[in-house]
């Protein structure tokens, strides 16, 4: 496998909740830059070594609601 995507939305309580996309990977962080750690650290933590894909995709969605 060369790329792994996560589904990346701001979570209700602040924050990001990234879910990686045909794979049971999930984790959050409070910052873009602590999401990108911690979702790097858990791609480690799923694959085994060697197995692991070589990049990482992050497709943010962001709602916004504006008045009509």
């Amino acid at each position: 496998m060369s790329e792994i995507v996560f589904l990346v939305e701001e979570a209700p309580e602040g924050g990001y909740l990234a879910r990686a996309l045909g794979h049971s990977i999930v984790t959050e962080a409070d910052d873009m830059e602590a999401l990108h750690a911690a979702v790097r650290d858990a791609v480690q933590c799923h694959f085994d070594e060697g197995t692991a894909p070589r990049v990482i995709r992050l497709h943010i969605v962001r709602d916004e609601v504006i008045e009509a």
